[in-house]
């Protein structure tokens, strides 16, 4: 089971700070905070799950209604268990129609074996993307928030995130004329991280963390 917080996250922010004055800004700004690991793969995949396009705040009021109807909030997610609720309960939770499927899918995968779980942390990262997004619902996006916050993964970028870009704008926004499409500000995004290697999963974090009073975690 992975560390609750990672040991290269302290390395992570005197690394950034160095090479880039606006990291340097947000460590100092957010010295407080860390990426921290659930410890649990089933549960992380759900809240990645839960907070596709939706805020970190709705996300949370999503998932604390999800726990209470899977038991509490100190409750072990169990793949079987989840997938005797009804639609009708997830959907109460304020679950899509969309995303109940899709967190039936993962539980299915769980249930009978499809995923690995005991493999992963040996596994490169391209390679536990490729196993993840066979489950229903489960896109690079979401296996890269894996990659993240259940494996801990130090190097990770997930260009496609619309609040990394859009908080990477703010942040650097100075550095090019504010306006384009955001393929052109992914295209940005890519050529300032090659200065955060290999930490970029800790760049992301602040960055994430400079838009949202709430720490991103899944």
């Amino acid at each position: 089971m992975p560390a609750a917080h990672p040991a290269w996250w302290r390395p992570a922010g005197e690394a950034l700070s160095y090479r880039d004055p606006v990291m340097a800004r947000l460590v100092a700004a957010y010295k407080g905070g860390v990426m921290r690991s659930r410890g649990d793969a089933l549960s992380t995949l759900l809240r990645a799950i839960v907070g596709q396009q939706i805020s970190v705040k709705a996300a949370d009021a999503v998932w604390g209604r999800f726990m209470q109807a899977c038991g509490g909030a100190e409750v072990t997610l169990r793949a079987d268990s989840i997938l005797r609720l009804s639609d009708e309960v997830l959907r109460g939770c304020g679950l899509s129609g969309q995303k109940v499927k899709y967190v039936r899918g993962v539980c299915n995968g769980f249930a009978c074996g499809t995923v690995h779980p005991g493999l992963w942390d040996g596994m490169a990262d391209e390679a536990v993307i490729a196993e993840l997004v066979k489950l229903p619902g489960i896109g690079r996006w979401t296996a890269e928030m894996f990659l993240m916050f259940f494996l801990l993964r130090p190097d990770v970028l997930p260009v496609d995130d619309l609040g990394l870009v859009k908080a990477f704008r703010l942040q650097y926004g100075g550095r090019w004329k504010t306006g384009g499409p955001v393929k052109v500000w992914q295209g940005r995004l890519r050529r300032a991280a090659e200065a955060w290697k290999p930490y970029r999963s800790a760049a992301v974090w602040y960055l994430w963390r400079s838009l949202d009073p709430v720490e991103v975690s899944y």
